[in-house]
């Protein structure tokens, strides 16, 4: 009678943090070397622009918005980089890609299915498996995941699809 009434207990959030191909930490990298460089350039023509006629405020505003751009863009890609994660909280998944956040509510989460031939976890939203999002993190942490996630709802259906089960239904497409 005492552990009917007694309350569930909350369970603490999960992360994951993202796991980035090698071509995407290089396109970050690039996108921080041309930040870098037109902050630079940036800084250099207004230098230049100081030591001439200072009266145009249109070249006020041009030198503004190039040093707002270059250190938005800086700080978007810095945090893509730090703060991209999975959180798995009481009620929600919150996928986190730097400061874009989304919110899925796990119960309405349908399946969760680990591919092993293509080495993808996708969760489902739905039974016909038309909505769904792919989650990316390493390999070794997809089981820790799967059981994250169906600690929070029992409901939630686990699949496990072989490499030749993959192949076969990609042939039926």
């Amino acid at each position: 009678m005492e552990q009917e009434t007694k309350k569930r207990e909350t369970l603490p959030d999960k992360k994951f943090r993202f796991k980035f191909s090698p071509l995407m930490i290089t396109l970050f990298c690039v996108g921080l070397a041309l930040c870098a460089a037109g902050f630079g350039v940036n800084t250099w023509q207004f230098v230049l622009f100081l030591q001439s006629d200072i009266t145009s405020a249109y070249d006020w505003m041009r030198y503004l918005l190039l040093y707002l751009a270059s250190i938005f863009l800086a700080v978007l890609i810095i945090s893509m980089l730090i703060r991209s994660q999975y959180v798995l909280t009481e009620k929600e998944l919150i996928v986190q890609f730097g400061i874009i956040r989304s919110r899925y509510e796990i119960r309405r989460i349908f399946s969760v299915c680990k591919l092993n031939g293509s080495g993808k976890l996708a969760v489902y939203f739905d039974d016909f498996k038309t909505k769904y999002s792919v989650i990316v993190v390493k390999e070794i942490w997809y089981d820790d995941f799967i059981l994250a996630l169906t600690a929070r709802n029992e409901r939630i259906a686990v699949d496990i699809v072989s490499a030749e089960e993959e192949k076969n239904n990609k042939k039926k497409k």
